[in-house]
């Protein structure tokens, strides 16, 4: 089986501290890596998190303010440098191409790398395969700001008492899964009599934005969901004011959301103890935990 993780390699918001990088977040998943808003300094952080760069598959950028790209540029260097024969697909909203372009191209270098870019202008799906389903829908941070949902396939699980009391057993087995329907000594075995779908897990992303319905829809049902906390609730004034939400707002929408699990992250500079989050956010949904620097997550087959 894959590895299945989310890495969190920076969680602070618009300046790193003393002990909080620029936000970046890595999720291993499937034979994919997918990297999310790679803050200033990602680059190095992948090596204090023993990390490959090449593990990255995927990017996503949900906007274009500094913290949450200015690491793209030397990310992409990086893969570049490591000759990665595998395509660098990088998703972001469509009005910041100007910026995609200034941070992929800011310095001289020989370009041997594959990058496949997909400039998000509209919501709804964005990529689907046999693998994963990926969708996009805006939020509200003042700026074309992109939330991102990612589901894998659903898959058929089966039954083995069902298949031996049908007498469905070898071959027979993927012939039932590919017509979905066979006869056995003059019996009709349904597909579904002898098996059931396992509906595919869901992460969700959610990082600057107000509160609001379409971070709602996005973690709909999300196994794992990380979402911003820029502030406490004492500074829900400063949160309205920079378009961003407190702690207790981001478990207000995983709890409406049906999430199963919730990581709070991007936190501003004022903080240093960063467990009155996890506190505020334990008062409206149980299974809260606060993202910092190098810490992992798993992201199991089963539920939490």
């Amino acid at each position: 089986m894959s590895v299945r993780d989310l890495i969190v390699l920076g969680c602070s918001s618009q300046q790193p501290t003393r002990l909080r990088n620029h936000g970046a977040y890595l999720l291993r998943w499937n034979q994919e890596g997918f990297l999310f808003d790679p803050g200033e300094g990602t680059q190095r952080q992948f090596i204090f998190a023993d990390i490959a760069p090449p593990t990255v598959t995927r990017i996503f950028v949900s906007h274009f303010h500094g913290d949450h790209c200015l690491g793209l540029g030397s990310m992409l260097m990086r893969l570049n440098l490591d000759r990665v024969d595998h395509p660098i697909h990088c998703y972001y909203p469509a009005s910041g191409k100007v910026y995609f372009d200034r941070l992929r191209y800011g310095t001289i270098y020989h370009d041997h790398i594959q990058v496949i870019e997909h400039p998000i202008s509209e919501e709804g799906i964005i990529h689907q395969d046999d693998t994963f389903t990926i969708e996009a829908k805006f939020l509200d941070h003042g700026v074309d700001n992109v939330g991102w949902r990612i589901k894998e396939v659903d898959t058929i699980k089966f039954d083995k008492e069902k298949l031996k009391a049908s007498g469905v057993k070898g071959v027979q087995v993927r012939e039932l899964e590919e017509k979905g329907a066979i006869s056995i000594d003059g019996k009709k075995i349904a597909l579904s009599d002898v098996s059931w779908v396992r509906e595919g897990d869901v992460f969700t992303c959610v990082i600057d934005t107000k509160y609001c319905q379409s971070a709602i829809e996005l973690a709909k049902g999300a196994k794992l969901f990380i979402c911003e906390s820029t502030y406490l609730e004492e500074h829900r004034d400063l949160a309205v004011s920079h378009d961003h939400m407190t702690a207790k707002q981001a478990a207000t929408i995983a709890k409406k959301a049906g999430a199963q699990k919730l990581i709070l992250t991007h936190f501003s500079a004022r903080y240093r103890d960063l467990e009155p989050f996890a506190e505020e956010a334990k008062e409206i949904f149980s299974n809260v935990e606060v993202a910092d620097d190098f810490k992992r997550f798993d992201f199991p087959l089963g539920d939490y």
